[in-house]
């Protein structure tokens, strides 16, 4: 498999070919959503349900 030097840009530049504006749209309202659940729903039970689902997608968080 050979070795490719793909830098941000180019992956911006790919993600604008190859993204529709819905895609985009329902991306960002994704994050949006979650954001929102981790900032202002500190219950117990959905903070470490969130907790867990960020460990599940791979991000270290502690």
């Amino acid at each position: 498999m050979p070795a490719t030097n793909d830098t941000v840009s180019d992956r911006i530049a790919a993600a604008r070919t190859t993204v529709s504006p819905t895609r985009l749209g329902l991306g960002l309202l994704g994050v949006t959503l979650a954001l929102f659940l981790l900032v202002f729903a500190q219950e117990p039970l959905v903070h470490e349900a969130m907790h867990d689902g960020r460990h599940v997608a791979g991000v270290v968080c502690h």
